[in-house]
């Protein structure tokens, strides 16, 4: 995902793909604790990929004050 897209998006589309997002992390939160997950990099995907997301809800939200 890239900030481009993120910021295409509306604020409701951010906030659900933000959710959707601290979810699958927890998941693969989850598989790595009980051993069942095999791509352990996916964890480190999803985590830059919440990041930039919440980056670029900051940007906005300071621009509308």
């Amino acid at each position: 995902m890239k900030a481009k897209d993120i910021r295409a998006m509306d604020n409701e589309a951010r906030l659900k793909e933000l959710h959707e997002l601290l979810r699958e992390q927890f998941n693969l939160r989850m598989q790595k604790a009980t051993g069942q997950l095999a791509n352990t990099a996916s964890l480190r995907t999803v985590r830059r990929n919440i990041a930039r997301l919440r980056t670029v809800m900051n940007e906005k939200q300071g621009r509308s004050e």
